[in-house]
């Protein structure tokens, strides 16, 4: 498998993504289990069929760019171009001096958007920070531990050692980055609702701005048609997290339900690009699911 991400890693981003695009489509029609998933997240976003139908390929691009993104030269910039816009939202979020918080769907091009944060603010602002979970699979844990370290983009694995590091990152006035939709193991989430149904939701943003006083942001990136490149955006968050002195188990569900409301609202906007066959409500071994009406 090294030897294949090697050598697609040397194919222009144009060939890849034409690439995937079949092969979204291959999973699309050959897992029933996947394409059940799919429509059903669909459904309950109240999204039409029409506009996430593009998000079918889309899923297939997002894992032949991979070779692309983690194996490219760390010398190099990124290429095709990548615009960005929202920098002065970025730079007003650290003039405050307590660290910044990226928030970033499973939409688009994820990866993209701390390379591209990276090159730009990490010179004058201290490299950004990104959460991951670690593959199961030796060969891969490698390559993924290996090619989401670069100059200026740290990496921290989702575990107790890898919160300290991001604690660390922004009480040092640097940016961390994670995926707020991802389903987090028990006992660090909590049920709040997300389009309308109880998703074990993390905790772990608000604690991190709770504990230093981070800003929080929203960033996504766009990936643009016929290989062009990535159009990378960051946005205010504009809803509120619980106020000081709510109690805990309050504060928490509070703040989950505000985060997912906020990602609601970018899916909304760009439903082609959102992954909707990842499963997003499941019950993380050993917590409880909720009873829904």
């Amino acid at each position: 498998m090294l030897t294949l991400f090697r050598w697609l890693s040397r194919w222009p981003l144009w060939f890849l993504h034409a690439l995937g695009a079949p092969l979204g489509w291959l999973s699309y029609a050959l897992s029933p289990t996947y394409r059940r998933r799919f429509k059903a997240n669909v459904a309950q976003a109240g999204v039409s069929p029409q506009a996430a139908r593009a998000a079918i390929a889309e899923a297939g691009r997002l894992l032949t760019e991979l070779p692309y993104l983690w194996m490219r030269p760390a010398s190099q910039s990124i290429r095709p171009p990548v615009s960005v816009d929202g920098l002065d939202v970025v730079e007003a979020a650290h003039a405050r001096g307590r660290g910044v918080v990226f928030l970033t769907p499973h939409m688009g091009c994820f990866e993209v958007t701390a390379q591209a944060y990276a090159e730009r603010c990490s010179a004058s602002h201290g490299p950004v920070t990104v959460l991951y979970r670690p593959a199961r699979k030796p060969w891969l844990r490698e390559l993924v531990d290996t090619s989401r370290t670069r100059p200026g983009l740290a990496a921290a694995p989702a575990t107790l050692a890898g919160v300290r590091q991001m604690i660390r990152a922004l009480r040092r006035g640097e940016a961390v980055g994670l995926l707020p939709d991802q389903v987090p193991p028990d006992g660090m989430g909590v049920w709040a609702p997300f389009f309308g149904r109880p998703a074990y939701t993390m905790t772990l943003a608000a604690r991190l701005v709770q504990q230093t006083g981070a800003t929080l942001l929203l960033a996504w990136g766009e990936r643009l048609p016929h290989g062009r490149g990535y159009a990378v955006h960051f946005t205010a968050f504009d809803d509120m997290l619980a106020p000081p002195g709510v109690p805990a188990e309050q504060a928490q569900a509070e703040s989950a339900a505000a985060i997912n409301r906020a990602m609601e609202r970018l899916i909304r906007q760009h439903p082609q690009q959102y992954l909707w066959g990842y499963d997003r409500y499941k019950t993380p071994r050993g917590a409880e699911a909720p009873q829904e009406d």
